[in-house]
């Protein structure tokens, strides 16, 4: 999937999401509009298989994780339909976690 704003690479199954953003002076809470949610850029994206992700996130909610995305459906009933989420980790760094019902749906427009 790649917009003007954003190309996702295959990153040996994973995916790495690189996005454009003007440089802001807070450049570590620069974000981009994604299916009405702000996604934090830079991020890292690990794809994961689906009742794995569930089981992650619940575990994740548990703990009380503070997320930056909740947990939600992106896309649904478009190509690329996925679940996903985004917190940050102790350093920081966004990161996002994914699935999809289709695997085959990754790198789908």
């Amino acid at each position: 999937r790649s917009s003007d704003h954003w190309v996702d690479f295959n990153f040996f199954g994973h995916q790495l999401a690189i996005h454009y953003k003007e440089k802001e002076d807070t450049p570590n809470k620069a974000h981009n509009a994604v299916d009405g949610k702000h996604v934090p850029v830079p991020h890292y994206g690990v794809v994961l298989d689906w009742p794995v992700f569930i089981g992650f996130s619940e575990n994740l909610k548990a703990k009380n994780i503070t997320f930056i995305i909740e947990p939600y459906i992106r896309f649904e009933g478009l190509v690329g339909e996925q679940i996903t989420m985004f917190f940050e980790d102790p350093s920081g760094n966004a990161l996002e976690f994914k699935a999809f019902k289709d695997p085959k749906q990754l790198f789908a427009k």
